[in-house]
């Protein structure tokens, strides 16, 4: 107990310091834990490999982070919170049209999942209902990024069609079910660097939705 209680001192003071060397060496054990949480799954991922794969024995892990979950939190943070801005700023800009915001928000998810690859497909492969049952404040605070980009997307899509620009026979809420399940089912195949861009695979997404939710020709 008295040498966690050491190392979580030292841990904290290591980032109040906040030295190149110490925050560069968490950056690489994120971004190793987000190859091997899409890879293994969060539960079958132990510290120990982590800290294999980045030179480390398992006890000097704890320097840098207290838990798996400390990492995994880590993992999804950057991207989850910079993901959700951008789309924010993107649904408030009224120099775009409606349409623009929407494809323009589209393209940013998908955008967010090459960047932060593959730290956001983490919570959707397999976390996503396990955070979703959390009370911690942490957990909410995630729930409530995911909240904010599905009301972004219904809204958008809702005034579409209140504009007569989309077909009023199907409920908002499965329209945009519909853009949500192409987006996050791309956990299953995408891979940045692959056949297709990020850029390609939004834009075909789009391309579907929007031709699917025309409004018809009476």
């Amino acid at each position: 107990m008295a040498q966690s209680s050491n190392i979580s001192r030292r841990r904290k003071s290591a980032l109040e310091d906040g030295s190149i060397d110490y925050l560069a060496k968490r950056a690489e054990l994120v971004e190793i834990a987000g190859r091997q949480f899409k890879n293994n799954g969060f539960r079958a991922t132990t510290l120990a490999e982590i800290g294999h794969k980045s030179g480390l024995d398992r006890a000097t892990v704890y320097y840098y982070f207290g838990s798996k979950e400390e990492l995994f939190r880590e993992c999804l943070r950057v991207g989850v919170d910079d993901n959700i801005n951008e789309c924010e700023r993107i649904a408030s800009d009224q120099e775009l049209t409606p349409a623009e915001r929407l494809r323009g928000v589209i393209n940013q998810l998908m955008s967010a999942y090459d960047q932060h690859y593959p730290h956001m497909y983490v919570y959707i492969q397999e976390e996503m209902n396990r955070i979703a049952g959390e009370k911690s404040t942490w957990a909410q605070q995630i729930i409530s990024q995911t909240r904010k980009f599905e009301r972004i997307v219904m809204s958008l899509i809702s005034e579409l069609i209140e504009r007569g620009e989309m077909r009023s026979d199907i409920p908002v809420s499965v329209a945009a079910n519909a853009v949500f399940g192409m987006l996050n089912w791309t956990h299953r195949w995408y891979q940045p660097g692959g056949a297709h861009p990020a850029r390609e695979v939004s834009e075909g997404f789009n391309d579907i939705f929007f031709d699917g939710m025309a409004r018809r020709k009476d």
